[in-house]
């Protein structure tokens, strides 16, 4: 195609969401490089990411712009090979199994702690806060964490396991508000000595360890925005290992991102610069892993509440950047942007999901009451 004729194509793309190149708009998308138009036709929203990361585009109200494409669904439209070649991968290998279980951490949480602890406010806190009776961002973080105590039921002497514990954040706040004893697990070198001395003094172990290796027994387990790292060839595997290490009478809960639609692998610009190896969930992908082991006993939806979670970690990192320019270049920061703008598009859309699962391995005799 000519270069009009790809400018053309694009231009009735971004007609279906009101969209107008180099319109007046704050979500009209400006051109600085006519060379945008074949690289997103090419490689659909890998291309487009791209192309902002290297500045050949920008536009006034990011998220907005990306809310009104994703409504209309433009992203189906133009599918590049690049996902035909995500789905092939994951359909052949196993992405997130052994020395691959690890290139998350190394490649996203391992990027730098000055990052997140200036973009995650008060607690480190990297999953959707609960915003039900929460002002500001802490308030809503500490509202999820203890919501999540709640839901499990926790007590004093208590055992609990962490799968995925980020920068130990959940279990300290469960050690100290609700007297439990716990163990986390993390993929992450720069999460494990974090949460180590984040918990020092408390009766908290931080493993650097991937959790099919355990074996023990423990009274409740969660895990806190990690299974989208899990893959569906290991979906099954998950809820086999939290079987095995959950007491008879215990509890465990998944808090997920997660998809309207099943599939094997993520969005390709998603992939390749945020989060390698990943992919979302589907309710039917959770339901046929666990079916056989557990009862789920409540699934609860707050996806709606994570695009505020994402626009308050903007405002903090869009806040921080001068301090942080020393260690991270104006490609880094647009690519930053591209992220928490699009998974906010993602969810004020409603194309993507935040649950909470709440499991038991036999049913809570009379039935289970989930706190809100």
């Amino acid at each position: 195609m000519s270069q009009p004729e790809l400018r053309n194509r694009i231009q009735a793309l971004l007609q279906l969401a009101g969209v107008t190149l180099d319109g007046d708009a704050p979500w009209d998308l400006r051109v600085h490089d006519d060379r945008l138009y074949g690289r997103v036709i090419a490689h659909g929203s890998l291309g487009l990411g791209e192309a902002y990361m290297d500045g050949w585009w920008d536009s006034d109200d990011l998220d907005g712009l990306l809310t009104r494409l994703l409504a209309v669904h433009v992203d189906e439209r133009v599918r590049g090979l690049d996902d035909i070649l995500l789905w092939l991968k994951a359909a052949v290998v196993n992405l997130q199994r052994g020395r691959r279980a690890y290139t998350v951490g190394e490649r996203h949480y391992d990027i730098g702690n000055d990052l997140f602890e200036r973009m995650l406010g008060r607690r480190l806190v990297y999953s959707c806060a609960y915003w039900r009776r929460a002002a500001d961002l802490d308030a809503a973080q500490e509202a999820k964490l203890d919501l999540v105590c709640r839901k499990l039921g926790l007590a004093p002497g208590q055992r609990v396991l962490d799968i995925g514990c980020g920068w130990g954040e959940a279990l300290k706040f469960a050690a100290e508000h609700y007297g439990i004893s716990g163990v986390g697990l993390t993929v992450s070198h720069e999460q494990a000595d974090y949460a180590r001395e984040l918990c020092r003094g408390l009766p908290v172990e931080i493993r650097l360890q991937d959790y099919r290796e355990i074996d023990e027994r423990f009274d409740r387990i969660y895990s806190i925005g990690m299974f989208e790292h899990v893959g569906v060839r290991n979906y099954r595997t998950y809820f086999e290992v939290v079987r095995r290490n959950l007491a008879a009478d215990g509890l465990s809960l998944l808090h997920t991102i997660g998809a309207n639609v099943s599939t094997n692998h993520t969005d390709p610009w998603i992939e390749k610069y945020i989060f390698p190896n990943s992919m979302l969930p589907s309710a039917a992908q959770i339901a046929q892993a666990s079916e056989g082991l557990f009862v789920i006993e409540d699934w609860h939806n707050f996806g709606a509440d994570y695009d505020r979670t994402l626009q308050a970690w903007r405002d903090n990192v869009e806040a921080a950047w001068p301090d942080l320019a020393d260690r991270y270049d104006r490609r880094f920061r647009r690519m930053w942007r591209f992220y928490l703008a699009g998974s906010m598009a993602s969810f004020r859309t409603r194309q993507i999901q935040l649950w909470q699962l709440v499991m038991s391995p036999d049913g809570v005799p009379g039935g289970y009451v989930a706190p809100r």
